[in-house]
């Protein structure tokens, strides 16, 4: 029986300085700015965010003021966000050195969520992890079933093959010291089709790391099934959570209602920035 409170997690994605929806890492929907949705996520109380620069190689462009939806400079969004996300933040995409985590982590953020250099430049990942701690780092994986109905690991968004076994790859990133893992089923991404639950039942035989679900929200019923048909800690949706109003709230309150071990709903009345 599973007593720890299990967490529902929000992915916000940013691509240009923008919020957006995306479909199996291709098309890139945009619904709104970085700031507005983590004003609704600490009124909501989430468990948890993870803000995901998913277009790193454009987000130092075209720097504009802060008033402005469009403000490019991804560094300069996660200082801001920093100090209005009132619960754990996480921040991910475009980190490639040491140096990158540094500045994340003077920035606010909590946690740093590492995908391509996982299998590339794993020094700096255990460099990191002994200084910030295991805890601190999240290791992102995104994952391919092809026609032959295995499963395959992509980094650099989703457009490169990396030739290593899945189990291999879930070792790899405990040797290296990461705490917890990000799944992601890019083709579910979008798909509002269900989670790929053999597959987070496939990566939780292989470890006993924290595991984090993440691709195929199309309901509360899509996320309640993850829950009741494996054992991870958390599940986290992106889409989904731009669909109703109260969504993130009403989401928590109907998990509760299937008897899914999260905590129970709170509406926050919070309106400052964190100083």
């Amino acid at each position: 029986m599973i007593t720890k409170k299990r967490r529902l997690i929000a992915v916000v994605l940013v691509k240009n300085g923008n919020v957006v929806q995306s479909k199996n890492f291709v098309e890139h929907k945009r619904v709104g700015s970085p700031f507005t949705i983590i004003d609704r996520l600490s009124r909501w109380n989430a468990d948890e965010v993870i803000y995901l620069n998913i277009r790193p190689e454009i987000s130092h462009q075209n720097r504009k003021d802060l008033n402005s939806e469009n403000m490019n400079n991804f560094l300069e969004i996660v200082g801001q966000v920093s100090k209005r996300a009132f619960m754990p933040f996480v921040v991910g995409g475009g980190i490639r050195t040491f140096e990158d985590v540094q500045k994340i982590f003077d920035l606010g953020a909590d946690k740093v969520s590492i995908n391509t250099c996982l299998s590339k430049d794993t020094f700096f990942i255990e460099k990191s992890s002994k200084l910030y701690g295991s805890q601190s780092i999240v290791a992102s994986v995104d994952v391919k079933i092809m026609e032959d109905g295995k499963y395959f690991i992509f980094v650099n968004g989703g457009k490169e093959k990396i030739n290593i076994d899945l189990k291999d790859y879930i070792k790899l990133i405990e040797d290296i010291g990461a705490g917890e893992i990000l799944i992601n089923s890019i083709n579910r991404d979008g798909s509002q089709s269900g989670y790929d639950i053999k597959l987070i039942n496939e990566i939780s035989s292989y470890t006993k790391l924290p595991i984090i679900g993440l691709g195929g929200a199309g309901s509360w019923d899509d996320i309640s099934a993850v829950f009741e048909n494996t054992k991870i800690d958390a599940v986290a949706a992106a889409n989904i959570f731009h669909f109703t109003e109260n969504s993130y709230f009403e989401a928590i309150k109907y998990l509760n209602e299937k008897k899914c071990n999260l905590r129970p709903p709170i509406l926050s009345d919070i309106t400052k920035v964190k100083l």
